[in-house]
């Protein structure tokens, strides 16, 4: 048998290292061409040992030489920065895994997409703030997209041999994050060692406190309008704090099909990893018995706003989408530093999209990467100015989401 040759961009997150734990279990069936990882240099260097990487590469041109450093003695080649990443996803390769969180995934992936890969999506900012670009490059180049975010992934495995046409709606879930359950007054006092701390699943920082606030699910909603083509109006979100069922599809004759798992990431990543196929996967199997009552309920929107942006962003359209991530990204990183409270960072994203939608010349514009780079930039820098101006501070002075 031929190795297939994988390639993992964001390898040294916890979407990465899960994956890598598959093919360690696995080793002669795959052959790793490229690694990417931020800062944490160590464990880059020691994967590429491993698994006798072509190229590793740190999105961190700074960090070039200590990448290095770290490589000697072995064959793998150092690389560093955004073009050192784009080069790397256009490197042959069967199976690329798309891990980079933040709209810094969109390159690498759209560069793996137009050498005709299967490209395994966990970056959920490529969809939302380019979506239709993303799509149309897949189909131009004979290329296939393969849902890795856990929602997706459990709506596409329950549209197998069923017609798109005959679906009714869509519920992906959530846990309701750290907060689900604290007082509405308390949450602008929130800090981000708490909100970084998630009920069920073990994530990295960015992602468990977008899922405190639901950004997660917000991006996650576009995510499935984009992917499937579904109406806005067709998905749904439900709250499940057991985070066991994952998505449900419900059709035109009245039956819903839910996809069930442990919360462990590695469901969907070995799903994508071995599709058309299914395989033994080192999971927990589910005890109904013992789990003995799942829980839903409807978001509440006063506590979760971030939903309803999304909702909003679809109603613009074109490029809305990057207009919500860009300041949602740029909001979180003022979060994560303590400039604004955890209640802020809703409040400046809805001003950002407010403003945008109010002069839609930017985001009507064509869906091209140099489009998507500029709003995406224009984004953020309003985003800034909203903090910069407002001095709003830690304990949510300022705005309510």
């Amino acid at each position: 048998m031929v190795p297939r040759r994988v390639s993992i961009f964001g390898a040294t997150g916890s979407i990465g290292q899960n994956t890598l734990d598959l093919i360690r279990r696995d080793r002669e069936a795959f052959r790793v061409v490229a690694l990417s990882g931020g800062q944490n240099i160590a464990q880059l260097a020691a994967d590429a040992h491993e698994f006798g990487a072509e190229v590793a590469v740190t999105a961190d041109p700074a960090r070039l030489d200590d990448l290095r450093a770290a490589l000697t003695g072995s064959s793998t080649e150092a690389a560093a920065g955004a073009e050192a990443l784009a080069e790397a996803a256009s490197r042959p390769a069967d199976w690329i895994m798309s891990a980079i969180v933040g709209i810094a995934g969109l390159v690498p992936g759209l560069a793996a997409l137009a050498h005709g890969s299967t490209l395994a999506l966990a970056n959920k900012e490529s969809l939302v703030a380019a979506g239709p670009l993303l799509m149309e490059t897949a189909q131009r180049h004979g290329a296939r997209i393969l849902p890795v975010d856990s929602e997706h992934s459990a709506v596409f495995q329950a549209l197998q041999g069923e017609d798109i046409g005959t679906v009714e709606r869509v519920v992906i879930t959530a846990s309701g994050g750290a907060f689900r359950d604290w007082p509405l007054a308390a949450l602008a006092r929130a800090t981000p060692e708490q909100a970084a701390t998630h009920p069920n699943w073990n994530m990295g920082q960015r992602i468990t406190i977008d899922s405190a606030s639901m950004f997660n699910k917000a991006l996650e909603i576009i995510e499935t309008h984009e992917f499937f083509a579904l109406a806005p109006d067709r998905i749904e979100v439900l709250v499940h704090p057991q985070s066991l069922v994952h998505a449900l599809v419900g059709f035109r004759d009245g039956a819903m099909m839910a996809h069930m798992g442990a919360p462990d990431m590695r469901h969907a990543i070995g799903y994508a990893l071995y599709w058309p196929e299914r395989r033994m996967l080192p999971v927990a199997r589910l005890d109904l018995a013992a789990v003995g009552t799942l829980e839903f309920s409807t978001p509440d929107p006063e506590r979760y706003p971030a939903l309803g942006l999304a909702r909003e962003a679809m109603r613009l359209g074109g490029l809305a989408g990057a207009v919500l991530n860009g300041a949602k990204e740029h909001a979180l990183t003022a979060f994560i530093e303590g400039r604004i409270g955890f209640t802020d960072m809703a409040g400046i994203v809805a001003e950002v999209l407010e403003a945008f939608g109010r002069t839609p010349g930017h985001i009507n514009a064509a869906m091209t990467l140099d489009n998507i780079t500029t709003i995406d930039r224009m984004a953020r820098d309003a985003a800034e100015r909203l903090i910069a101006g407002a001095g709003v501070g830690r304990q949510g002075a300022g705005r309510q989401g």
